[in-house]
């Protein structure tokens, strides 16, 4: 699986960026607070996986490597945008994504390099496992602002693309042994308790700064089912493939979901015909697709 770069331009709403989501405020924000991790985020993953880009030898993991960065810079243009339209509203945005740029800008001087990358492969873990669900279960985001919900498409689609890199690299860097496999599991247990903390952190202060547009008790029953109903729930239908990671044997693509990338070309075309439909809007209609080489 070889990751594109590709340059889309999404038409984001201003005035919608509080309650895009089709099940109100309250979800919308669970999507918000997630954005605002992608910038920091995905720097730290690029970062990461940089810092073994000289011990690869095979030429098609160099190869995914690079399509990997590529793709996750445009991730971080498009949420640093994304963003600051949440600051525009009113939120806390720009506060809250300095306050992850400092927490990880400290974790890369005290971090070993190999810790580092084991943060990297869990969080992509934890992209592919929200991404595959977003993209298998269409009432996650159906009947949502179009640019939005384009987006996050676009963004769950190249995570599915590119899910194995840095657990590829992880293995082909790193010592296989026991100490390889403690060091990934014990790393997950640790992520998996700082990355929800923050994520609700995040989320509960978005919704308190977006307090002024009420239905607070509808909206929280909303968002309460939307991540902890014992059906449908976010956390329920992730945690089997969470689990997975903790086999021995496990990699990214024990979850075969690529059947899913056919969409990318209907979605960058569906891009094209909302940017050409609105030339007015505020960021400009373009886009570029280059393979990664």
């Amino acid at each position: 699986m070889m990751p594109v770069r590709r340059d889309l331009r999404f038409n984001l709403p201003q005035e919608r960026a509080c309650d895009w989501h089709a099940q109100g405020s309250h979800v919308t924000h669970f999507f918000n607070a997630l954005s605002l991790l992608f910038p920091a985020g995905e720097r730290f993953f690029m970062d990461s996986v940089r810092n073994y880009r000289d011990q690869i030898d095979d030429p098609v993991l160099k190869k995914q490597v690079l399509g990997f960065i590529g793709q996750e810079a445009m991730h971080t243009r498009e949420h640093v945008e994304y963003n600051d339209l949440l600051q525009q509203a009113g939120l806390p945005a720009h506060k809250l994504d300095k306050r992850l740029w400092a927490i990880l800008n400290f974790g890369r001087k005290v971090l070993p390099h190999s810790y580092q990358l084991a943060v990297t492969v869990c969080l992509e873990h934890y992209t592919a496992m929200l991404a595959g669900l977003l993209l298998e279960d269409a009432t996650r985001i159906e009947g949502s602002v179009e640019g939005y919900a384009q987006m996050w498409t676009w963004h769950a689609l190249e995570e599915t693309e590119h899910k194995s890199v840095s657990y590829d690299v992880w293995n082909a860097v790193l010592k296989p042994g026991l100490g390889r496999y403690l060091l990934r599991t014990g790393v997950m247990l640790a992520t998996t308790l700082t990355f929800w903390l923050i994520v609700f952190d995040y989320h509960v202060r978005l919704m308190i700064a977006d307090r002024k547009r009420g239905t607070h008790l509808r909206g929280v029953w909303r968002v309460v089912k939307y991540l902890y109903g014992p059906r449908h729930g976010v956390f329920p239908r992730i945690a089997g493939e969470w689990l997975s990671f903790f086999r021995p044997g496990f990699h990214p693509w024990d979850h075969d979901n690529r059947a899913q990338l056919a969409r990318i070309d209907g979605l960058v075309a569906a891009v094209d015909a909302a940017n050409a439909a609105t030339p007015g809007m505020r960021r400009a209609a373009r886009r570029g697709v280059q393979a990664a080489v």
